[in-house]
């Protein structure tokens, strides 16, 4: 993959692949499948700055996170979908 090195308090994401069945076995089809909410952190910023001081990040790379289903810019890196978002637009770091 081509090295991407998200700037400020930017992130980027792999998102997680769409569900391909329901729990009950249903085979869902591409048009019914619904953007995936949950991803994995490739790669972080460095942190925003703040009235001169330096707010580090709070999340690192190999993070599992949740996002809101519109967040973030879609990008296209040797095959690859990502997301590029703001560290704001992450909900949550799964455990």
């Amino acid at each position: 993959m081509a090295s991407i090195k998200p700037l400020s308090d930017r992130v980027l994401v792999k998102p997680d692949l769409a569900e391909e069945k329901t729990s009950s076995g249903i085979i869902i089809p591409d048009t019914a499948k619904e953007k995936p909410q949950r991803g994995t952190i490739v790669a972080v910023g460095e942190g925003r700055y703040e009235n001169g001081n330096k707010i580090a990040m709070a999340l690192k790379e190999g993070d599992k996170v949740l996002y809101g289903k519109y967040a973030g810019t879609e990008l296209t890196i040797d095959g690859d979908e990502l997301l590029i978002m703001r560290e704001s637009d992450i909900l949550g770091i799964l455990s």
